[in-house]
């Protein structure tokens, strides 16, 4: 039996944005009813493909899905048995090409572009993201809404609506805390006396360095109806109610102040709907050191990773694999040595079996792919999140951290010729990646986002 959705009514005096009211419900005697969810996610790879496998979760157990992201991932969401609603209202943009919607963005990296990201991409297209909401919703309610941590659209929507919110952490857990440093800094929390006197002095300053957010965030309140509100941009995304978090508290520095609210699900992957196509090459993986370097979806200029870590390794005794991070981009703008095959994308499902080190930029997701198959890493964490994925996953013993986006070819080889005769790496990979393993997947978040509806 499904349950009947909200109601949508006007306040009092017809003042103010829209509440909801929520409808007696009807007896059921299954275990779960059939709920309906909106699932949203910013338009890049790394956002969606997690939130794809829970929502195949949650329709597998029964509930209607919908997922609001870009017109891109159309044909990805809807293998997943939801329903795809697109950006319409907000700029449907291309993830491989952000200047043409964003061209603030030009020429930006470090904090610049983390800056002007979150701003430029998050922030200014929460209204937009709303009007898509509200008209989605106006023509059939929803019982609860889950978005990604950067989804400003659908935080506001719930503030607008009283729908119940949960959030998918779908990046390393950005979470401030009554401990440690604040996350995407790259520092492990404090052990001693002094490091926890800056891990505090940092927190008091959150305030002050999330600053230029403060206007761009009132702005948008004010575009969608909502009062003003004193809340930092990290405690705007992030639902007081549900956090499921990808990954694993190894991850996460073992901390032990995070809220209760908090469930780390491990290692969040789509699973393939039809057998993958292979390179001809493939079969040249048997029996060989198989080292794979990817920079990912974004700030994929070959030059930063790629070439020198095939400089490296050009003349060692492994067999290289290059994923490039564009479909139908199987070439190099250089020329690469014997030793290495190139391609847009690979199937992980079939390649990380394969592979005995990876080398990385440090996006998360890939990360934690790699560590739930037990392989070390060497992460070259330049921009956005990835110095925080490169500290974490060094903190945890599994991999090296080459502190710079554009490592050089002696640092690359440095780094994995450490790996292969470290046997520590190895094994840290192999803790981490059990217990990413061990803690339930798209499944388990499944499972607990249906617990929103309910309350």
């Amino acid at each position: 039996m499904s349950r009947r959705p909200f109601i949508l009514a006007d306040r009092a005096g017809g003042r103010g944005p829209p509440v909801i009211r929520r409808p007696q419900r009807a007896h059921c005697d299954r275990e779960v009813a059939v709920s309906r969810f909106m699932l949203t996610a910013v338009p890049f790879t790394g956002h969606v493909a997690p939130l794809c496998a829970v929502a195949a979760a949650l329709v597998a157990r029964g509930h209607e899905v919908r997922f609001y992201s870009g017109s891109a991932f159309r044909g990805r969401i809807e293998e997943t048995g939801s329903t795809f609603v697109p950006w319409n209202a907000a700029p449907d943009f291309d993830e491989n090409d952000l200047a043409s919607s964003f061209p603030r963005l030009v020429g930006k990296k470090g904090v610049g572009q983390l800056l002007i990201n979150v701003v430029d991409v998050f922030i200014r297209t929460a209204p937009a993201q709303v009007s898509d909401l509200m008209a989605e919703w106006e023509r059939v309610p929803w019982d609860a809404i889950v978005g990604d941590e950067v989804s400003v659209g659908a935080v506001f929507f719930a503030e607008r609506t009283g729908c119940p919110r949960g959030t998918f952490a779908v990046l390393p857990l950005n979470m401030v805390g009554p401990g440690g440093p604040p996350s995407g800094l790259g520092i492990a929390p404090g052990r001693n006396a002094l490091t926890k006197a800056r891990d505090a002095a940092l927190r008091a300053a959150v305030p002050l360095l999330s600053r230029p957010l403060r206007a761009p965030l009132a702005a948008a309140r004010a575009a969608v109806g909502l009062p003003p509100s004193p809340r930092t941009f990290d405690q705007v995304v992030f639902s007081p109610r549900l956090v499921v978090a990808s990954g694993s508290p190894l991850l996460d520095y073992a901390r032990d102040d995070r809220p209760a609210s908090v469930h780390f699900v491990g290692a969040v992957q789509q699973l393939p709907t039809r057998p993958p196509s292979l390179p001809d090459w493939w079969g040249e993986l048997d029996d060989r050191t198989v080292v794979h370097v990817t920079q990912g979806t974004q700030n994929i200029d070959p030059e930063d990773l790629i070439r020198p870590a095939l400089e490296a390794l050009g003349k060692s005794d492994v067999l290289v694999v290059v994923a490039t991070g564009m479909p139908g981009r199987d070439v190099l703008p250089f020329a690469v040595p014997s030793n290495a095959r190139v391609a847009g994308f690979l199937p992980y499902a079939e390649l990380l079996p394969r592979v005995d080190v990876v080398v990385t930029n440090g996006g998360w997701g890939g990360v934690l792919a790699a560590l739930s198959h037990g392989i070390p890493l060497v992460i070259a964490g330049g921009d956005l999140d990835k110095p925080e994925v490169a500290a974490r996953v060094a903190w945890a013993g599994a991999g090296v951290n080459l502190r710079t986006g554009t490592p050089s070819a002696a640092a690359v080889g440095r780094a994995v010729g450490r790996i292969r005769e470290d046997p520590t790496f190895r094994d840290a990979a192999a803790r981490v990646g059990a217990d990413l393993r061990g803690r339930g997947g798209a499944p388990r978040a499944a499972e607990l986002f249906e617990t929103l509806p309910a309350e």
